[in-house]
């Protein structure tokens, strides 16, 4: 059965593997690096890298955008994006290997980071603190900086002037604009469009067009959505899972992949459209576009589905199952117990969302009812 992978880990999924790793890793020395794939490798340069990180120890970890960091002693720091299907796990350096396992970075104690990723698309480097805090630069020596990420939406430092500020002054439509971690450091595709939902925002809105109060609703609940989804450990939506395992917000999303689905709100179908190449969902009685919007957006609009016609109808989106519910090809690297412990996961990830999606059907009727 094909699969499709629509998510990478965001804000919330990063910042727990950070936290997950932080007392698994901290005080721990590097003793050596194996790589069964260069390209994961940010410089393609496997002795550079051993060299900059043998004999270092772990001071701590954190997470910058989308980027696991592991803070050394000597001022270095590991970097590692997860991308699609990037994992972290921490084992003794006996178990046995995994074919999906690209990276693994050995200690001293006899355990070993395992960078697990099925796509081949997380990379790992090297860069270099500006100071005990500071922000992260060079890549091994080169050219590459970080100082293109915007700031952080959870930082108590950054508040709603200077989101709408930064928002004011881009004149794209919302949900890329969300999207762009020149913009937002660590929000994509899944708490933008719970995001826009939230403040009734359509995604193809431009800011030229936000109202007074717009900019302000939106941020709050960007704020908000972003900081109950790391209390909850994330979404665990396709290949995310933490070294400490699956998060919960999965469960609270109330618009991402539920095309078809009432609105919690009013009861319409969820839409779905395709933005920048990224599925994306909304409700179009709840989040209305504005006329000045309307003739730029219509080659999108067109390709809407559930496409418009019954208030209530529409079909129900089917999402592809994550790795770990798939058997065969995409089960490789499993042992058998891994195997049953995914399948019951699945089992009961289907009964929760199952009676989620119940008791929010049966919330939109009573609305409904009403009116």
């Amino acid at each position: 059965m094909p699969y499709r992978l629509d998510a990478m880990p965001e804000l919330p999924e990063v910042e727990t593997v950070a936290r997950d790793l932080r007392p698994l890793v901290s005080g721990a020395t590097i003793a050596g690096v194996r790589c069964s794939w260069l390209r994961t490798l940010r410089s393609g340069d496997l002795d550079a890298f051993t060299a900059g990180v043998v004999g270092r120890t772990i001071r701590g970890t954190s997470r910058r955008a989308k980027l696991v960091v592991l803070d050394l002693d000597d001022g270095g720091a590991i970097t590692i994006h997860l991308k699609m299907t990037g994992q972290l796990f921490v084992v003794p350096a006996a178990d046995p290997d995994d074919p999906y396992v690209r990276l693994a970075i050995a200690f001293d104690d006899g355990r070993e980071l395992r960078f697990r990723d099925i796509r081949k698309f997380g990379r790992v480097g090297l860069a270099r603190r500006d100071g005990p805090g500071g922000e992260l630069r060079g890549e091994l020596g080169g050219p590459r900086t970080f100082r293109g990420f915007g700031p952080e939406p959870l930082d108590g430092s950054f508040g709603p002037r200077a989101f709408r500020a930064r928002l004011l002054a881009r004149r794209g439509r919302l949900k890329p604009t969300l999207m762009d971690q020149g913009f937002l450091a660590g929000v994509g595709n899944i708490y933008a469009d719970e995001a826009l939902w939230t403040a009734r925002l359509h995604p193809l809105r431009t800011a030229g067009t936000l109202r007074p109060g717009d900019a302000g609703r939106l941020f709050r609940a960007v704020r908000g959505i972003l900081a109950e989804a790391v209390e909850r450990r994330g979404s665990s939506v396709d290949d995310y899972t933490a070294p400490e395992g699956d998060g919960s917000m999965q469960e609270r999303l109330l618009v991402y992949q539920r095309a078809g689905q009432p609105c919690p709100r009013c009861g319409c179908p969820i839409r779905r459209i395709v933005v920048g190449g990224r599925a994306t969902h909304f409700c179009s009685w709840c989040q209305r576009l504005p006329a000045a919007d309307r003739a730029a957006a219509a080659a999108i609009l067109r390709a809407m589905t559930p496409r418009p016609g019954g208030a209530h109808g529409g079909a129900t989106a089917r999402r592809g199952p994550r790795w770990t519910e798939l058997e065969g090809d995409g089960a490789l690297g499993r042992t058998r117990d891994e195997a049953h412990a995914a399948g019951e996961r699945a089992r009961l990830r289907v009964e929760r969302s199952r009676h989620a999606a119940a008791i929010r059907r049966a919330a939109a009727r009573g609305r409904s009812e009403a009116t």
